[in-house]
């Protein structure tokens, strides 16, 4: 049998989520999204969010930026505790392993970015914390 997948409890998120489902990645035709499945680090649970994503080569970068508030979104202490995880985009399911960017990395993510998500500079200047890129990479 398979594991419940439990969707992110922001209701925009969720229904973002059902749209994507329901569409086969196309929820917003023009816009890289894709769905992010972690292991709940307290409660075990898949959990499952929608994000957007660049490339960048063959990886696949996020932002985790929980528009601007000033702590990190579950799902990214979520892969900080097992960076094990399932992307979705599109129709295609995949395994991932994820890793936040280091300092030497970063700059040239983050403005690739920005590039994609411009709203992503006003969230960084909203909050004190620092905001993670997090690099994706397939699994073999």
């Amino acid at each position: 049998m398979d594991e419940e997948i439990v969707d992110s409890p922001n209701e925009w998120v969720a229904q973002h989520i059902r749209r994507f489902v329901e569409t086969g990645g196309q929820a917003r035709p023009g816009m890289n999204d894709l769905l992010l499945t972690t292991r709940g680090r307290k409660s075990g649970k898949l959990r499952r969010t929608a994000l957007i994503y660049a490339r960048d080569g063959d990886r696949y970068v996020l932002v985790a930026s929980n528009a601007g508030a000033d702590r990190h979104p579950a799902w990214y202490l979520n892969l900080v505790a097992d960076p094990a995880a399932t992307v979705q985009i599109g129709t295609e399911t995949f395994t991932v392993t994820a890793r936040t960017a280091t300092p030497e990395e970063k700059p040239r993510l983050w403005r690739l970015m920005v590039a994609t998500m411009p709203s992503y500079e006003r969230y960084r200047e909203t909050t004190d914390r620092d905001i993670p890129v997090v690099i994706v990479e397939r699994t073999a």
